[in-house]
């Protein structure tokens, strides 16, 4: 039985003046996005002296990159609502919040088109060996052309294992961009998902190996920790590309290390790490290998997209509590 949440701290005397509720913003939204929840929320800062107080006093928050733990959740009595920018809820304690009644509201996509857009390029840039000549440049070497040879990618499958709004976005692009063939594997979605866009729909993760380029779009959970490892990349072709743009900790990342340096695949794309931002002290032997491209899970990281997100999640948030 979830625990009742009482109201028992009173709520900031500034709400009372405004008539409007209060939400606590946690971390730092976009300015546009502040300006919009500023019209519909009594708005405490990350930089108010009250926001410390959350914990005891707040009934909705806003979230973007911090934790919200269950030691947080059990102080946080009259919590009833938290509004996430971004699809990731991992750093939100969902099992401690269900039990307490509290509801979570993040916004699936609305970073579908840039983190789709950043897919391309990891793909792109693994293609053609962008990262290989640019170090061979930057130390110094005049790189002849004769000595760089890409791949091509118009004509080329692309296999995308779930089947969420950015692994869409991922294959029209790539449908429309090269006519690639698309091969996707969802266990959770119905059949008739994507009855509008032309794909192969495939019940094996290896029939998606298979392809040549593949690329992760499923959450973090236990089932799929370690998802790609040492034996998956063994069944992938020297030609192929891996990318994950989903979480860190899907691909086996001391395999995948293993595998680039033994030449199973042409390359990897990775916006995502088990450490982040990722450095060299941890990541020396996978960034070794010039066949890697790494970015800092930069997804979503465009001006237009953390707008758009960050106004979702007010909305979201806000429609919620229009309800109560």
């Amino acid at each position: 039985m979830a625990p009742s949440r009482i109201d028992s701290s009173p709520e900031p005397q500034s709400e009372h003046n405004s008539g409007k509720p209060t939400v606590y913003l946690i971390d730092d939204y976009h300015p546009e996005a502040v300006k919009h929840c500023n019209t519909l929320f009594n708005v405490i800062g990350p930089k108010d002296p009250e926001a410390k107080n959350w914990r005891q006093n707040a009934r909705y928050i806003l979230v973007k990159g911090s934790q919200v733990t269950a030691e947080d959740v059990a102080q946080a009595k009259n919590l009833r609502a938290i509004g996430k920018q971004g699809v990731g809820i991992d750093k939100i304690d969902a099992a401690a919040c269900k039990a307490a009644g509290i509801k979570i509201f993040n916004t699936p996509g609305v970073n579908a088109t840039a983190v789709a857009e950043l897919v391309l390029a990891l793909t792109m840039s693994v293609a053609r060996e962008i990262r290989p000549i640019t170090l061979r440049q930057g130390a110094g070497e005049a790189v002849p052309k004769a000595t760089c040879s890409g791949l091509i990618l118009t004509g080329r499958s692309i296999g995308l294992l779930g089947m969420g709004n950015i692994s869409r976005r991922v294959a029209e692009i790539f449908r429309g961009a090269f006519g690639s063939h698309i091969i996707a594997y969802d266990p959770y979605l119905p059949e008739d998902a994507w009855s509008d866009l032309p794909h192969e729909r495939v019940t094996t993760i290896d029939e998606v190996l298979a392809a040549d380029i593949v690329s992760v779009h499923v959450p973090l959970v236990k089932e799929t920790t370690n998802l790609i490892s040492y034996a998956q990349l063994e069944r992938m072709q020297p030609t192929s590309i891996l990318i994950n743009a989903a979480r860190g900790g899907i691909v086996n990342e001391p395999d995948l290390a293993r595998a680039l340096h033994q030449g199973l695949i042409w390359g990897a794309g990775l916006d995502c790490h088990v450490q982040e931002p990722p450095t060299k002290e941890i990541y020396a032997k996978l960034w070794s290998s010039s066949r890697v491209v790494s970015t800092p899970h930069i997804g979503a990281a465009t001006d237009q997209t953390q707008m758009e997100t960050a106004k979702a999640a007010v909305d979201r948030l806000f429609e919620f509590v229009k309800q109560q």
